[in-house]
Parts: C-alpha cells; structure tokens; sequence
C-alpha cells in the first residue's frame, strides 16, 4: 500500500504548481489580410507572411448550389 513520505504543505503544493498555469497564445496581424492569427501559423485564409500558401477551392455542395 502507498504511504506518503511526508506531507506537503498548502504552500509548497503552490510553488511547485506556479510555473503550470496556461499562457495565452501570441498572436499577429497579417500584412495582406489584416486577418488575427497564431504566430508563425498559416492562417485559415491560407496566408503565412503576407503570401497566399493554401489555395481553397469551392466544395462540390457549394457549386451545384450556385444555379
């Protein structure tokens, strides 16, 4: 059966989980788009660093919808 070694103080307990806590994610405006996203991410335009990377084409649903 597991016993503990020596009991952890409310303090101690703290420091050790002060460095856990979540930080918010960087993020950046695109020159070209204007558009907010995560650092050195493509963006969901399919831009990175001011240039078109992804090119999104139309979905099939989408195009018979058109008429």
């Amino acid at each position: 059966m597991a016993v503990h070694k020596s009991r952890v103080s409310r303090s101690r307990r703290g420091m050790r989980r002060a460095h856990d806590g979540l930080t918010a994610a960087a993020l950046s405006v695109d020159a070209a788009t204007g558009e907010t996203h995560r650092r050195h991410h493509v963006s969901p335009d399919g831009y990175y660093k001011g240039r078109q990377i992804i090119v999104k084409h139309a979905a099939p649903d989408e195009e018979n919808n058109e008429e």
